[in-house]
């Protein structure tokens, strides 16, 4: 019997931003299987390489021919909600967002568009908070993009289907991505190494804060759209915007600050409480 995919991980990631980069995701099977992608990019974005982690894996999905629904999880809100709420209007505009700019990235989101599948239902899950599959395909991700190869685990044989002409060019896709060997170096002493060491650990450290920056100003740019257009939220979608607890926001009253907007409980549509955010004067 053919595996079953379950569901799909994937994340990006780059030092410097732009700078080197990598993407990783893993497939889950049903029947307890794992196999895992990953790439590389000498010079590139934390953004492209999200993107290029869900094209990579929409490529095998479509090439096991499978017809069951799956999930696909990444922490990136760039690319859930590119896929889910921006991309309609993006082609509608002739690929410009809202206030008349050329959609960034615009060659990798034409390709996700042709790839997405009304069987994938994409999900976005907070990054570094112990989810093993964001875990995992973080640290694939990250190991390209430091140059290295990451002991990639393929518990079952793929492809999945007989289709040989998909199949090659998932893998051309992959293999081309996949970098170099960095060549060893041989140190002069032990505190050259931990000064080598160092300096690479900075380096990550850097990386960090600029992909929490990425995120940040992406939210914070999403919450002046919504201001903008005056679209009403749900309690859990602004909790996801602002990356709290759904209950950090209702035990804050009907009227109160976040950073640059005020937000005004307006009414109740069933279960689910919806929020106006306004621009604050000044």
């Amino acid at each position: 019997m053919k595996p079953v995919i379950d569901c799909i991980y994937t994340d990006g990631a780059c030092l410097g931003n732009p700078g080197p980069g990598g993407w990783g995701a893993v497939l889950y099977f049903q029947d307890g299987s794992v196999y895992e992608i990953g790439g590389a990019e000498r010079e590139t974005t934390n953004n492209r390489m999200e993107l290029q982690a869900a094209i990579a894996s929409l490529q095998l999905f479509r090439d096991s021919g499978q017809t069951k629904p799956i999930q696909l999880y990444s922490d990136s809100q760039y690319l859930i909600k590119g896929l889910t709420q921006w991309l309609k209007g993006w082609k509608k505009k002739g690929w410009k967002t809202s206030t008349g700019k050329a959609v960034l990235n615009q060659d990798l989101w034409q390709l996700l568009d042709q790839l997405n599948n009304s069987l994938v239902t994409w999900k976005h899950v907070p990054a570094h908070q112990g989810i093993a599959g964001n875990e995992r395909c973080d640290a694939i991700a990250r190991h390209f993009a430091q140059g290295q190869q990451p002991n990639l685990k393929k518990t079952l044989e793929f492809p999945l289907t007989a289709n040989s002409d998909t199949v090659a060019e998932v893998k051309q896709t992959i293999q081309s991505e996949t970098p170099e060997p960095i060549a060893s170096k041989t140190l002069a002493n032990p505190m050259e190494e931990l000064e080598e060491r160092s300096l690479e650990d900075s380096r990550l450290i850097q990386g960090d804060r600029m992909t929490g920056l990425n995120h940040l100003i992406e939210s914070l740019r999403i919450a002046d759209e919504i201001a903008q257009k005056g679209y009403l939220i749900s309690s859990s979608e602004l909790a996801e915007l602002m990356n709290v607890n759904a209950s950090a926001v209702t035990s804050r009253g009907s009227h109160w600050s976040w950073r640059n907007w005020v937000v005004s409980r307006v009414r109740r549509e069933g279960n689910q409480i919806l929020w106006q955010l306004e621009r604050a004067e000044g």
